[in-house]
């Protein structure tokens, strides 16, 4: 399939999902680009995509503004994680960061904020898994962390997670669900391409969806 062909049959897949739900609202496709250069981003924004994820902000810094430049309404996602000395890169470039998931980095990112007078909307990463290797706040401090966010003066759209592999991710999206209810938020930044259908059966708001539009990375 070519690039319009992958972009459609993802949309297919969101729709049969949200009507299954009975829902009547449809959560943002983002297509994570990482890794991917701007030969195999320009079909996808030719089909009309206009959501994009990163998940460096190095790599973001050095293809995206050409592409930005030569197509106005791009939005870039950062998806991966953050540090707290780039803080301020991540602000200049992202509408979106997906990955705040804790104190340190909230305050730089305020502080950018403050600098740059730029106020990305982010998402709370939580570790939904519980998993060592993973980033993400442990369930039990997103109430702290998100009145630090709020604090600090970031706009805060909802919670983030990803599930761990090779386990059903539904009851992994209840979950986070559950913990943004209980928070008062509406986002839900969950799905990816193996699992975006379900996370959309789910109430997902936002879904990363890179090797089902892209293919495989090398």
């Amino acid at each position: 399939m070519d690039a319009a062909d992958r972009l459609a049959a993802v949309q297919a897949g969101i729709r049969r999902a949200c009507a299954s739900a009975g829902r009547a609202d449809a959560p943002l496709l983002v297509a994570v680009s990482k890794t991917f250069a701007a030969d195999a981003i320009e079909p996808l924004i030719a089909a009309g995509q206009r959501h994009f994820g990163e998940n460096r902000v190095q790599e973001a810094g050095a293809k995206w503004p050409a592409l930005q430049t030569h197509t106005p309404g791009i939005v870039l996602h950062l998806v991966g994680q953050l540090q707290s000395n780039k803080a301020a890169e991540a602000i200049a470039l992202f509408s979106v960061i997906h990955s705040v998931d804790r104190p340190s980095l909230v305050a730089a990112l305020g502080k950018a904020q403050a600098a740059t007078g730029k106020r990305p909307a982010c998402y709370l990463q939580a570790n939904i898994g519980d998993e060592a290797q993973k980033g993400g706040c442990a369930l039990a401090d997103l109430p702290a962390l998100l009145d630090q966010a709020r604090h600090a003066g970031l706009d805060i759209a909802g919670l983030m997670c990803v599930p761990p592999a090779d386990i059903e991710p539904g009851p992994y999206f209840a979950l986070l669900a559950e913990h943004a209810k209980r928070l008062g938020l509406a986002g839900l930044s969950m799905g990816m391409s193996s699992d975006y259908e379900t996370a959309a059966l789910l109430g997902s708001t936002v879904v990363r969806v890179g090797s089902a539009l892209f293919g495989s990375r090398g």
